[in-house]
C-alpha cells in the first residue's frame, strides 16, 4: 500500500466507496471506515497501520 488510491481500493474490496466532493471529508469518512473494519477483524494490523498512516499524511497535505 503506497498511496491513498491504495486506501480506496483496500476500502473498495468491502463494498465502501467514498466521495464527497470534499477531499479532507473524504479522508476522515476514510480513516473512519478503516477502523471499523480493524475493529471487526477484517483487516490485518499491517493494513491498518499503513492505512492510517497515509490518510493522515494526506490530511495534512490538505490542510496547508
Amino acid at each position: 500500500m503506497n498511496s491513498v488510491y491504495d486506501v480506496m481500493q483496500l476500502l473498495k474490496r468491502f463494498g465502501i466507496y467514498v466521495y464527497t466532493k470534499d477531499r479532507l471529508a473524504d479522508l476522515e469518512i476514510m480513516e473512519d471506515e478503516i477502523r471499523e473494519l480493524y475493529k471487526m477483524q477484517m483487516i490485518e494490523s499491517k493494513e491498518f497501520q499503513l492505512a492510517i498512516l497515509l490518510l493522515r499524511k494526506e490530511q495534512s497535505n490538505c490542510k496547508v
